[in-house]
């Protein structure tokens, strides 16, 4: 759901609304309860809600380490690959 931005023309009061697109706009005003609120034109603002938005989908985990089994298993399998293929 976007968020909007209003402005009260009669008490210049600012505040965000979050709403649905097909909701009708805001006209009452909460600070000086006048029927003069205005949609302000602004970038684009949304939240993201649930698991997986960027932080487990698609972050570089380059600081990630690799586990230690894993290498010594690799280290050992290439260096045993090796010898075979020399005395052949």
């Amino acid at each position: 759901m976007p968020i909007y931005e209003y402005q009260c023309e009669a008490c210049g009061h600012q505040l965000e609304a979050l709403q649905k697109m097909s909701a009708a706009p805001l006209l009452r005003c909460p600070v000086c309860d006048k029927d003069s609120l205005k949609k302000l034109i602004s970038a684009a603002a949304f939240k993201l809600k649930g698991g997986g938005w960027y932080e487990t989908d698609f972050k570089n985990k380059a600081g990630a380490a690799v586990p230690s089994t894993q290498t010594e298993s690799n280290t050992a399998a290439t260096s045993s690959g090796a010898s075979s293929q020399s005395t052949e």
